[in-house]
């Protein structure tokens, strides 16, 4: 009878074990991906008032202080642990939750851009606050995305005591293409295993090797600096710094015909002095120099500098130069793009109302383009093209030099818009930004769980960086130790704005949504 009832005992224990460690054996990776978008689903309020508390925000690159405060706020109150102020930028932060195996990263922008400022809803120029920020690239979204995903990613890992590590970070001054080269520097990924980037789109898709029309850059300043004069009184006297700057851009712009069609330079002037009768002691050019890999990014840097140096010494001044930030080409990882694809198919593009598709086709319809609403199916999957010419760039180029990674381009916009103006912030505080973003975060959910449960995946992702990525090719950052974050840069017109943006701030307590609050008619189109 004592070895029935011993028995009976260890039955007993082993059921009270089994019962309450609900690990993922107890589902599948399927059952696990299907209850992850559900509770996206159920985290769709909190989706559409991140989207629209940040719209309202619209802050400038490095000035994202409102938009951090309230993100992270998000996070911590969710159990994430925050540490801010990372790299030596003050908006700049990491949230992490969990420990151990895979480190799951998810990166996504947080500024906007100059003068975009737009009502939301509105299928024509009519901006909030004349000349003020706005969100024109449509990056308050991606903080949607990625932190309802981590959201639902950290519930589930706590339910079935999932294994691993997730860690949200914000793209402090993207549009700057400044920080992510001193994130690197500073270690932020250093024990990441897979990057899962985000970004606004008209389209679902995700790609792998370097995109079609990508560029890496450096972006730097030359400021000259030469003798004050009066202008008409003792002109002789003076040394012009902006006659040093003028030379610059002339020498630079005659150069262009002899450089190859592949490169991309441009220029702003951001100090030309004070008033016409004072000789400009002092002036300052601002340059971007784009191509398509580090030796070649390298050498028109070098040719830059070359142009400064002349200019300074036809003028008789000197020049110094501030690296202000850099990018690589972006290179993203076939493992995990492929991965990533088949949640997008899974997925599906949103359930677009007809209001929806008239506000898109109004709004391509007033700036002439091609009039076809929103599409109705995903991209997908894209591979490596032949880069025939040069485009734009992105500092997640450096994350993906030093990590495996993917940047996810989730449906929130309309199609056809020409980018970094007003028209691409119409969209972005109205339900069609509002259910792109709920998409975007199941597919990020879903992404991160493959790798979590899957460690094969992990490991595949590496081999493609290691054995293919960067067998010959190895990063190098293109900033130097002495360069620091340009930290001050958009501080003057954030302080000129930032009375007037306050007053406009979302106030989700009172208002369903923004457009509610503004009382704008969704959508708002020309009769």
């Amino acid at each position: 009878m004592k070895r029935i009832a011993l028995c009976f005992l260890a039955l007993s224990l082993a059921l009270v074990v089994v019962r309450p460690a609900r690990t993922q054996e107890s589902k599948t990776l399927d059952d696990l991906k299907r209850e992850s978008v559900a509770e996206v689903d159920k985290l769709q309020k909190l989706t559409q008032e991140m989207v629209d508390s940040i719209f309202s925000f619209a802050e400038l690159g490095f000035q994202e202080y409102e938009t951090s405060r309230y993100v992270t706020g998000i996070l911590e109150k969710n159990g994430f642990k925050v540490e801010r102020g990372v790299a030596g930028m003050p908006t700049a932060w990491v949230a992490s939750y969990g420990s151990g195996k895979p480190v799951i990263g998810f990166m996504t922008d947080i500024d906007c851009i100059p003068r975009a400022s737009q009502k939301p809803g509105v299928a024509y120029h009519d901006p909030m606050i004349e000349g003020a920020p706005g969100h024109g690239e449509g990056h308050n979204s991606g903080q949607a995305v990625n932190v309802t995903a981590g959201i639902v990613l950290k519930q589930m890992m706590e339910k079935y005591k999932l294994p691993g590590t997730l860690r949200l970070y914000p793209g402090v001054a993207e549009e700057l293409v400044a920080t992510k080269a001193f994130f690197v520097r500073a270690g932020l990924f250093k024990d990441v295993d897979i990057m899962l980037g985000a970004h606004v789109d008209s389209d679902f898709a995700v790609n792998w090797g370097q995109p079609e029309r990508n560029s890496g850059l450096v972006s730097v300043q030359y400021s000259f600096h030469g003798k004050a004069a009066h202008a008409a009184g003792a002109p002789w006297s003076g040394r012009s710094a902006l006659d040093a700057v003028e030379l610059m851009n002339i020498g630079w712009n005659y150069r262009r015909e002899h450089l190859r069609l592949q490169q991309r330079s441009h220029y702003v002037i951001p100090n030309g002095g004070d008033q016409p009768n004072v000789v400009p002691s002092e002036a300052s050019v601002w340059y971007y120099f784009r191509e398509l890999d580090y030796p070649k990014i390298k050498a028109l840097y070098e040719l830059g500098d070359k142009m400064a140096q002349a200019a300074a010494m036809m003028t008789d001044t000197t020049v110094s130069r501030r690296v202000v930030g850099s990018a690589w080409p972006n290179h993203f990882n076939k493992v995990v793009a492929e991965v990533q694809s088949k949640n997008i198919e899974a997925v599906g593009m949103p359930q677009w109302s007809d209001a929806d598709q008239t506000l898109a086709k109004a709004l391509q319809t007033e700036i002439k383009a091609k009039v076809e609403g929103l599409k109705t199916k995903p991209k997908g999957l894209d591979g490596p093209k032949e880069i025939v010419m040069g485009g734009g760039s992105d500092d997640v180029g450096d994350i993906s030099w030093n990590v495996p990674m993917v940047y996810l381009r989730f449906p929130a916009n309309i199609p056809n818009l020409p980018g970094h103006s007003w028209e691409n912030a119409i969209a972005m505080a109205t339900p069609i930004a509002h259910k792109g973003s709920t998409a975007g975060a199941k597919v990020q959910a879903m992404t991160a769980l493959d790798f979590m449960l899957k460690p094969e995946l992990v490991k595949q992702a590496w081999d493609y960086f290691n054995n293919v990525q960067t067998k010959e090719i190895k990063y190098q950052p293109l900033i130097n130790p002495s360069d620091q974050p340009a930290i001050e840069l958009n501080k003057e017109k954030m302080e000129k704005f930032a009375p007037q943006l306050k007053k406009y701030y979302y106030d989700p307590a009172r208002y369903k949504t923004y457009l509610d609050q503004l009382g704008i008619q969704y959508p708002t189109v020309r009769k």
